[in-house]
């Protein structure tokens, strides 16, 4: 078995029998001159190439008369995907390369950067930001996930409806210092709408400096409204974490309040 993987591995390593084999699996069953029209080479240099992907039991021939047919043999790279794909969850993989490639293919749009400084250990302070319990006293919604990458999480009401009022995917989570989700709709995944939530927790001594940053704001009433609730919301998570309480009156009203009364 070792023998086959090492074979396999060597023989997609070329850039060359990769495009044979990209050929063939457009159009499967080619002579020899056809899957040459495609390369700028020899018929004896691709010849050899073939030899190397049917030594590796990636392609199989058949003759037809004359001719000899080629045809990718996808059994190999199915092991492949069984042994060093399946076991990570593949589904998990494709949300977050959907992901990577959202973000990578979007324009750069507004960041906003909050940082406070916390009495509290980075362990702590990582709990308070993934504690269903801990998020619903200092935030008034509960954060619910297992915090694995790939997975959902959602930001449920406390009134005892279990409805979600935004959501998203964690993208990263390194307990107790960093934590990356979208942040969006209920039940949303990558996509041009989906914002991005960083977490970084930095000891020192016996503080912790708390920075977030959210990425890709849509609008201007974005920024408006996350410059108005982060500061809100840190600040009840610090009065939790330094004093055991919250503040008197969640601050985020306070906000609503000037809003209403500008």
């Amino acid at each position: 078995m070792a023998g086959d993987m090492d074979r396999v591995f060597r023989a997609l390593a070329d850039p060359t029998r990769r495009r044979l084999l990209d050929s063939l699996r457009v159009a499967n069953g080619q002579t020899l001159g056809r899957l040459c029209g495609s390369l700028d080479m020899t018929r004896q240099s691709v010849t050899q190439h073939l030899d190397v992907l049917a030594e590796a039991n990636l392609i199989s021939t058949v003759r037809r008369g004359r001719e000899r047919l080629h045809y990718l043999n996808p059994v190999p790279i199915h092991e492949l995907q069984q042994r060093w794909v399946a076991s990570f969850e593949e589904p998990r993989l494709r949300t977050l390369d959907a992901i990577r490639r959202h973000a990578e293919e979007s324009p750069m749009k507004p960041t906003f950067v909050y940082v406070t400084y916390i009495q509290a250990t980075p362990e702590r302070v990582w709990e308070a930001l993934t504690s269903a319990d801990l998020t619903g006293e200092f935030w008034g919604h509960s954060n619910v996930s297992d915090w694995r990458p790939g997975s959902p999480w959602e930001h449920r009401r406390i009134d005892g409806s279990g409805d979600a009022d935004g959501g998203g995917v964690v993208l990263e989570a390194e307990p107790p210092t960093r934590l990356v989700m979208t942040f969006g709709e209920a039940g949303s995944g990558p996509g041009p709408a989906a914002t991005t939530v960083t977490f970084l927790i930095e000891p020192f001594h016996d503080i912790v400096r708390l920075t977030v940053t959210h990425e890709n704001l849509q609008t201007g009433d974005d920024v408006t409204a996350v410059s108005a609730g982060w500061p809100a919301v840190m600040a009840n998570l610090k009065s939790l974490l330094e004093t055991g309480r919250v503040l008197s009156h969640a601050p985020w009203e306070m906000h609503a309040d000037l809003r209403a009364a500008g």
